[in-house]
């Protein structure tokens, strides 16, 4: 189904958009190698892999990849269907793919979110564990405005968030309701949900409660600077609110999990840097606390993905980037210890990737949605799923 909103007022006041430099003295030891070392086996993307691929569908490029898997085992793959170009701007449409089958075979695309020449996108999707409702956040701007001239108060408009939901395995969708005055602060400039897959609390005093990434530049006429933060719902996602901020600025994109003491670790993109940004939330998002760069998740300033799940009666946390300072070398690490170390990893892709969202199937196999290709990371979005014995000591 199709949502068409009508034209947005336009919006006055500055908004401004600094990306900053965060500086990195790490030794090069600690980083690690650009590249790891291949396994055995791993391939390239092929047809059979791509769940969207370029000039398909109508479009000339898919991106921004997120994954759930629905309480009835559907899995759901959101993207980013980019009309004319890879642009982040323009005519972009969010679209979705189901497999029934644990992701062999995949069905036709599904047109989420279609606002003529508006940019929709940044999807965010989370399900109620308890209804099986899934619910998505997604963002919006005008299709003739750019990043720059939405940070320079120069836009026709400016980013608002969205909200709807599917009672039906993603098979069918709500009309879209707007909750930018819940989620968004007047002094914000540029605003993202996600992109990548949500939260919701497994234990303690907060179970139930929902949590998804996003990230923010603060408006100001000589730029801004830029933080991670969380929404939450306490509602089974009905209503949104403001949750925690990054303790520091020079964040962006950034994706969560709960750790196995009840604990949630945010983790970062961060600007201008080569490894991830981690901090820690005790009270379910509401605050977060001893942000640090960790050294061993290298990043060539991009997007990433977090999950966790037991594993063998294990609890596990795994991460996807492009583990490189280049947007190469597609990797999922695993961590026991809640992220204090990285002991194991799988390579899945050894050329240009670039975003990723990653999926628990079962207590033998993970999935990773991803962007990646033989020359640029942005040939499609492709979908693997990796079984936990393939993985390797680092």
């Amino acid at each position: 189904m199709k949502f068409r909103f009508a034209s947005l007022l336009r919006l006055t006041g500055a908004f401004a958009i600094a990306i900053n430099l965060l500086s990195c003295t790490a030794k090069e030891n600690n980083l690690g190698p650009d590249v790891i070392p291949p396994k055995p086996g791993n391939s390239l993307p092929t047809d059979s892999l791509y769940i969207f691929k370029e000039r398909s569908d109508g479009y000339r490029c898919f991106r921004i990849p997120a994954i759930i898997k629905a309480k009835d085992g559907t899995l759901l793959a959101f993207a980013e269907a980019r009309k004319n170009s890879c642009g982040d701007e323009g005519d972009i449409d969010l679209v979705l793919k189901r497999s029934t089958d644990g992701g062999k075979t995949w069905g036709p695309l599904i047109k989420i979110w279609d606002d003529g020449a508006n940019t929709c996108g940044n999807p965010a999707p989370v399900v109620d564990q308890a209804t099986g409702r899934i619910v998505l956040l997604m963002t919006w701007n005008n299709g003739e405005d750019d990043i720059s001239e939405i940070g320079n108060g120069t836009s026709i408009d400016t980013r608002r968030v969205y909200l709807t939901h599917s009672d039906d395995n993603g098979a069918t969708w709500a009309t879209a309701q707007e909750i930018t005055s819940t989620v968004k602060r007047p002094e914000w400039g540029w605003y993202a949900t996600g992109p990548c897959h949500g939260i919701q609390l497994q234990t303690g005093v907060h179970a139930g409660r929902m949590v998804i990434p996003c990230d923010y530049i603060e408006k100001k006429a000589n730029g801004g600077r830029g933080f991670a933060h969380v929404i939450i719902s306490d509602d089974k996602g009905a209503t949104w609110r403001i949750g925690g901020i990054s303790p520091k600025d020079k964040a962006n994109e950034s994706t969560i999990a709960e750790l196995s003491d009840g604990k949630l670790q945010l983790n970062m993109r961060a600007s201008g840097a080569t490894a991830r940004l981690v901090a820690i939330s005790e009270d379910g998002g509401e605050t977060f606390k001893d942000m640090r760069t960790d050294y061993a998740l290298v990043e060539p300033v991009c997007q990433g993905s977090l999950t966790s799940g037991k594993v063998n009666n294990t609890f596990s946390l795994f991460f996807s980037n492009p583990a490189s300072t280049t947007r190469v070398n597609m990797t999922i690490k695993w961590s026991v210890d809640n992220g204090s170390t990285w002991s194991k990893y799988y390579r899945v892709h050894a050329g240009p990737a670039a975003y990723s969202d990653l999926v628990m199937l079962s207590d033998s196999h993970i999935g990773i949605l991803y962007e990646g290709g033989t020359s640029t990371p942005y040939q499609g979005i492709a979908f693997r799923q990796i079984a936990f014995e393939e993985f390797v000591k680092q």
